[in-house]
């Protein structure tokens, strides 16, 4: 078994959930059956809480607020208490720019204990070395000599998507950059976009501008790399030249959520929504998309899911899947929803609503 793969602890099956007005835990032992607590941090903009594989008491938060700043919290014991954990998170080296927004925070590998990543809006990656205590810039990539030709989406330049793949292996998405690797522990990156598309830019294949709305390895495979795309599902390598569109057989190229689960091969779960326009699934039927062989086939999953006037949003972070061996899937929606399968999608059912607009839905075991 592959060291980037943690076996689960028992049964029991934990959701960190960070929404518009604070993060929420939901906790399962049967995935039947779930027990919430929270609001942490209440009132706050939770863009993203996880857990560390490698210490799953430790928990890191991106928290915003409009009146007070962006920050990162952290807590050691399972998330009872919490430490304002983001002395060195400063923007240097780019002129007329500030921080707007932490979105994603990404524990390292196994390999390299202490070791956290975060990223932010305006295209900004941080590493701490000490779990979050202290954080540095990494200038290698937030000054890339690409970046005058990045461009904000519509919810900012966000660095959104980070994996720590081990021996010295991360992999960055930022919207609108593109993705970039780094083979010598973020030392170094190289754009990696070819044959990715950018329709909204004039040259519709650049070598960065791409408009990247999530991007995961496989938990069991770190050599094998999924992204939704403003512009297409795409399969990857990370040691490869360019990569795969997907899209065949998806009723749209527009999406934002993905998941992929440890326990199968080649399986990846998405969201079709109808486009940039109009950011919700299509028809009013909402449907999440299977493939179990890498993207060469779709299906299309409603059983449980609603196939009426049916207009949600699913955000880029909030899509997640646990590491079960019959795979559970779990997405939330902007009307603060959430939907969750136990048998890798062939059924669905609401695990909660009446939640405030969710942001991010992460897994531990």
């Amino acid at each position: 078994m592959p060291d980037c793969y943690i076996t689960p602890m028992a049964n029991q099956t934990t959701l960190w959930i960070g929404t518009r007005k604070g993060a929420f835990r939901a906790t399962s032992k049967d995935r039947k059956t779930w027990k919430f607590d929270g609001p942490h941090h209440p009132g706050n903009e939770i863009n993203h809480v996880v857990a560390d594989p490698r210490n799953p008491k430790r928990v890191y938060a991106t928290v915003n607020n409009a009146w007070f700043g962006s920050h990162v919290h952290a807590s050691s014991d399972g998330g009872k208490t919490w430490k304002l954990s983001d002395k060195g998170i400063e923007l240097s080296g780019i002129p007329d720019q500030s921080i707007k927004r932490l979105w994603h925070i990404e524990p390292g590998h196994a390999d390299e204990p202490g070791v956290v990543y975060l990223g932010a809006d305006p295209g900004a990656l941080f590493r701490s070395r000490d779990w979050g205590e202290t954080w540095e810039q990494v200038s290698s990539l937030t000054q890339h000599p690409t970046r005058d030709k990045w461009n904000p989406g519509a919810g900012g330049m966000c660095l959104h998507s980070i994996q720590c793949l081990g021996k010295g292996r991360v992999v960055a998405a930022i919207s609108a950059a593109g993705a970039f690797r780094s083979f010598d522990n973020g030392a170094t990156w190289e754009p990696y976009n070819q044959n990715v598309r950018a329709d909204f830019m004039p040259d519709k294949f650049p070598e960065v501008g791409q408009c990247v709305h999530k991007l995961l390895a496989h938990p069991r495979d770190p050599e094998m790399l999924y992204q939704q795309n403003h512009c297409g599902v795409y399969r990857g390598k990370l040691t490869g030249k360019k990569w795969t569109d997907i899209t065949r057989g998806l009723p749209t190229r527009f999406g934002f959520g993905l998941a992929v689960p440890a326990a199968e091969k080649e399986t990846l779960f998405t969201v079709p929504m109808q486009g940039p326009e109009y950011r919700c699934n299509m028809n009013g039927a909402l449907t999440v998309a299977r493939s179990r062989d890498g993207g060469k086939t779709w299906k299309h999953l409603k059983r449980g899911l609603p196939q009426k006037d049916a207009h949600v949003t699913v955000l880029r972070e909030a899509m997640t899947s646990d590491a079960h061996e019959k795979a559970g899937v779990y997405f939330g929606t902007e009307g603060g929803t959430i939907f969750a399968t136990r048998d890798a999608g062939d059924s669905w059912y609401v695990l909660a609503a009446n939640l405030p607009p969710i942001y991010s839905i992460s897994a531990a075991q």
